[in-house]
């Protein structure tokens, strides 16, 4: 009698995985050791040397532990930059700036995606061009109309301008694209007006996309530096970056204080990743599970 193990030895063939040498995971896990170093190295430098003076931080060797510089830093930074306002001027700024473009994009990329215009892609194509034109470019007419408009030095001048960012609009058009028609169709069937259909049908979906937007559009304005210096003319109305760079003399700067103001800055930053981050990921993990 003649056994068939063809079958049981296909089986045992699909079940098995290729094992990963132990060179191989050695050499994967040592990468990764590097190049984690390589990022958190720098970042845990200028935190520690913010906690130092000038003297300290161009000292031999360079400072590995933290000082008792930092309470001195920061009356530096009050002192001299009024830091306390400045971090609430950059906190409204970006968050007033995410939830307007977040809204405008957000609509803008509906409207490309869902409806039916004349002129539609032609539209978008131009708008895609922004994504290659030189910032640098659009800052003397911008200037001039902000001018016009008699908005120099006010929070609305910072604000305005990039509203609609082509890249959040890409963004959210293509997600958006690929929601079914057969959906939007079915709710307007039961009644569902224009505003309740995006609110109610097209938005839950979008929660992990909305949630890279607005990662994306805090730190853009948040770390903006080149436009508010050009439209903010007091120091009460800086932003951050305008304020660390106005510390910066010819003769004389406190490279410590700048550094400790360069901490403070990236701690929102950090809040707003890792907040939304959660609800990115678990956007992400529920759409998954749906059938």
């Amino acid at each position: 009698m003649t056994t068939d193990t063809t079958g049981a030895g296909r089986a045992t063939g699909r079940g098995r995985r290729p094992r990963r040498s132990h060179g191989s995971s050695i050499m994967l896990t040592s990468g990764l050791a590097i190049a984690l170093a390589v990022v958190l190295v720098p970042f845990y430098w200028f935190v520690i040397a913010s906690t130092h003076s000038s003297q300290e931080i161009f000292g031999s060797p360079p400072p590995l532990l933290p000082g008792g510089h930092l309470a001195k830093n920061l009356s530096t930074l009050q002192e001299t930059a009024s830091f306390g306002r400045v971090v609430l001027n950059s906190l409204g700024i970006a968050a007033l700036y995410t939830l307007c473009a977040g809204t405008v994009c957000t609509l803008a990329g509906y409207a490309f995606a869902k409806y039916r215009f004349k002129g539609r892609d032609p539209l978008f194509g131009l708008l895609m061009l922004g994504l290659v034109i030189p910032a640098q470019v659009t800052l003397v007419p911008l200037f001039k109309l902000m001018a016009e408009l008699e908005w120099l030095n006010t929070y609305q001048a910072v604000i305005m301008p990039n509203l609609a960012l082509p890249f959040g609009i890409f963004l959210m058009r293509q997600s958006m694209a690929v929601l079914p028609d057969e959906l939007l169709d079915s709710g307007r069937m039961d009644g569902c007006g224009e505003l309740r259909l995006f609110v109610e049908v097209v938005l839950p979906p979008m929660k992990p996309a909305l949630a890279a937007l607005g990662i994306f559009l805090f730190l853009y304005q948040w770390n903006d530096f080149v436009w508010p210096l050009i439209v903010l003319r007091d120091g009460a109305s800086y932003t951050i970056p305008v304020a660390l760079a106005s510390l910066q003399g010819v003769d004389d700067t406190d490279y410590g204080a700048i550094l400790t103001g360069t901490a403070v800055a990236a701690i929102p930053m950090a809040i707003v990743f890792l907040a939304l981050q959660r609800h990115f990921v678990s956007g992400l993990l529920a759409g998954a599970v749906k059938e």
